[in-house]
């Protein structure tokens, strides 16, 4: 009963957090050049979120899983680790090409959302599973509603539809925690789960996120050149760089020295 209660008290936390660290975004007044800012930092939570979270947290609950049920299979689990993670890299692939061949300008914000609603809904699984191993994992749900949000908001989509996504992302880990529990009792199971949901997440954030946030950087950066025209320069500015590696490590440190 007690686990029960954890787990209602868990999945209300994620569904509170997420919902307000998304919001943070929407009810910022922010101009262009520090809505650029705001989308270059979320990138760098969703890219460290996946290196410095998830990752670590689906290996070691493989490892974990190993040393419970006294099998020495090193060999095929390390194998696993990087079936899951191109899997789970490879499915948003496809989703997004064949998304892409439907739809235009929407097809950006959906496949960020539906990757991460994904990786949502896998951490909500996980999360119901580990009720009873200590492995919950609630602080990557925020940081990953933060990156959502600002990358919707930098796309330029509607305040109303960026609401609808966030609602979706934030909903689907608290409801499918409950399912995890009968679902994924097994501890390898969970692991699998979140290195394939940190291929999906892997892939919104270095294949959608990042290059878009550095194509609109670069387009209001120009040079001039010696015959009187301006070149454009590619990338980041350094204020940008500077933002997007403080997004990378925030994940870890906020994590550092928490054990489930």
């Amino acid at each position: 009963m007690e686990e029960v209660a954890m787990l209602w008290m868990l999945t209300l936390v994620m569904l509170v957090g997420s919902c307000l660290a998304g919001s943070l975004p929407l009810v910022m007044s922010l101009s262009e050049d520090k809505l650029q800012l705001v989308s270059v930092l979320g990138a760098g939570l969703l890219v460290g979120t996946a290196l410095a979270v998830i990752i670590p947290e689906g290996i070691r609950a493989l490892f974990t899983g190993e040393i419970t049920n006294g099998k020495e299979l090193h060999g095929d689990l390390h194998s696993l680790i990087g079936i899951s993670l191109v899997l789970g890299f490879v499915f948003m692939l496809l989703i997004d090409q064949c998304s892409a061949r439907k739809s235009d300008g929407r097809q950006k914000s959906v496949t960020a959302t539906l990757g991460l609603v994904v990786h949502a809904a896998v951490d909500g699984v996980a999360l119901g599973a580990a009720a009873t191993t200590s492995q919950a994992d609630v602080e990557v749900i925020a940081p990953a509603a933060f990156g959502l949000v600002s990358f919707l908001l930098h796309e330029g989509v509607d305040k109303k539809r960026i609401s609808r996504h966030l609602l979706i992302f934030s909903l689907a880990a608290p409801c499918l925690a409950l399912e995890g529990k009968e679902t994924l009792s097994s501890v390898n199971a969970t692991g699998l789960a979140m290195l394939f949901s940190a291929g999906t997440f892997l892939y919104v954030a270095t294949v959608h996120v990042l290059p878009e946030l550095m194509t609109r950087s670069s387009n209001y950066s120009h040079v001039p050149s010696g015959e009187g025209t301006t070149l454009s320069t590619t990338g980041l500015k350094v204020k940008e760089i500077l933002f997007l590696v403080i997004g990378s490590f925030l994940p870890a440190l906020i994590t550092t020295g928490h054990h489930h």
